[in-house]
């Protein structure tokens, strides 16, 4: 499958909107393990392929190495996710899809913090891999 601007656009589309729904239902405060479980039951609801707390590769010198290294969400397996119930979102985070991201091979991450009370305008925040910044438009 080609991934195109225009298909991941619409999945970044469908994730924002499924974490809206389970940010409506349940609000803030609770434990990102919470969050998980509920983001994983709505993405079934939508269709959604995914992987939970996925293993990620890490190769070190040609050699893959077996780590603890575990993204919350890989979707579509282009997209990662990576949520968080916290007070605020620190460079250590950012850092971290970053890393997943670049591991993953992944030309887009989410990064959705639910200890908020406006998900959409404070909580979500997306990152670009710049090795996929000329994506094809369709």
């Amino acid at each position: 499958m080609e991934i195109t601007k225009q298909f991941l656009k619409d999945l970044v589309y469908q994730v924002n909107g499924a974490a809206i729904e389970v940010h409506k239902a349940l609000g803030p405060g609770l434990l990102e393990s919470v969050y998980q479980r509920c983001m994983a039951k709505e993405f079934l609801i939508r269709g959604l392929s995914f992987q939970y707390e996925m293993v990620v590769p890490v190769c070190y010198k040609g050699v893959e190495l077996e780590t603890d290294l575990r993204c919350d969400f890989f979707v579509e397996k282009i997209l990662v996710l990576e949520l968080k119930a916290v007070e605020k979102i620190l460079p250590i985070h950012e850092a971290q899809i970053i890393s997943y991201m670049k591991l993953l091979s992944s030309p887009e991450g989410l990064l959705i913090n639910f200890n908020t009370v406006n998900i959409f305008k404070e909580g979500q925040r997306t990152y670009v891999n710049e090795l996929f910044r000329k994506l094809p438009e369709e």
